[in-house]
């Protein structure tokens, strides 16, 4: 076929709303095949998959970014509601979430500082700017909230985003093995350690291995997002981080 012709083709395409929805679901749906074909490794993470496929097909067609989100933008709309959606898994192990009350409140606390220190401990070791620094503070938090914190306490947003990102993605695929590792057998338990240290990615990576470790890491969401707002800015002031 004509080069010109296949150029007036995807021009046409490009120009459709529909073109970059479509491309995300297939890229996913790929991901997913991967994940389902490797028998579940956690190399094979689906979302992480995608997120390099898509990337890939931007960078090869020179599509900016802000064009891909006007046609998958019904996607990022459909985060609020799949969201609330948590909330079923959460009701149908209330039971559960109330037996263990204490162990939730103390491991949240626990991780919730664990991820904050963490990160500010190792990138003032290798030499990172304050504000750098004051971007890692909310990378365990899921996107929107993190950029809301990190702009508040002198962080860069933009780079907050990516490394949460970068956080959900590791969290998901590393999580789970380090957790067999360390003879963790109880759902609840994984599901909340993950949802802690890795939120909606992590959450998702969670969905798929019970409903009952979804259902924690839901409420670990939620949970470590409000406890993170509160943290930030104290724990910013006693250790004098200053953009």
């Amino acid at each position: 076929m004509d080069k010109k012709i296949l150029t007036d083709i995807w021009v046409y395409l490009a120009a459709s709303p529909l073109l970059w929805l479509t491309v995300t679901l297939i890229v996913y749906l790929a991901g997913l095949w991967l994940f389902r074909r490797s028998g579940g490794r956690a190399w094979f993470n689906p979302v992480a998959l995608a997120m390099t496929l898509l990337a890939a097909i931007l960078l090869l067609t020179g599509t900016p970014y802000t064009t891909y989100f006007q046609g998958a933008q019904f996607i990022h709309f459909l985060l609020g509601p799949a969201t609330v959606a948590l909330a079923v898994p959460l009701y149908l192990h209330w039971d559960r979430v109330r037996q263990l009350l204490l162990p939730i409140v103390i491991g949240l606390l626990v991780g919730s500082l664990t991820a904050i220190v963490s990160a500010i401990g190792l990138a003032g070791l290798l030499g990172g700017s304050p504000r750098t620094l004051l971007s890692l503070v909310p990378k365990s938090v899921t996107t929107p909230v993190a950029m809301g914190i990190a702009e508040k306490i002198g962080g860069i947003p933009s780079l907050t985003a990516v490394i949460v990102i970068l956080t959900g993605v590791v969290g998901a695929v590393a999580a789970p093995a380090l957790l067999e590792a360390l003879r963790i057998r109880d759902d609840a338990v994984k599901g909340f350690a993950i949802g802690v240290a890795a939120h909606g990615i992590g959450t998702a990576r969670a969905l798929q291995i019970s409903s009952l470790a979804g259902a924690f890491a839901g409420l670990a969401i939620g949970l470590n997002a409000l406890l993170t707002v509160l943290l930030a800015p104290l724990i910013v002031r006693l250790l004098h981080l200053t953009p």
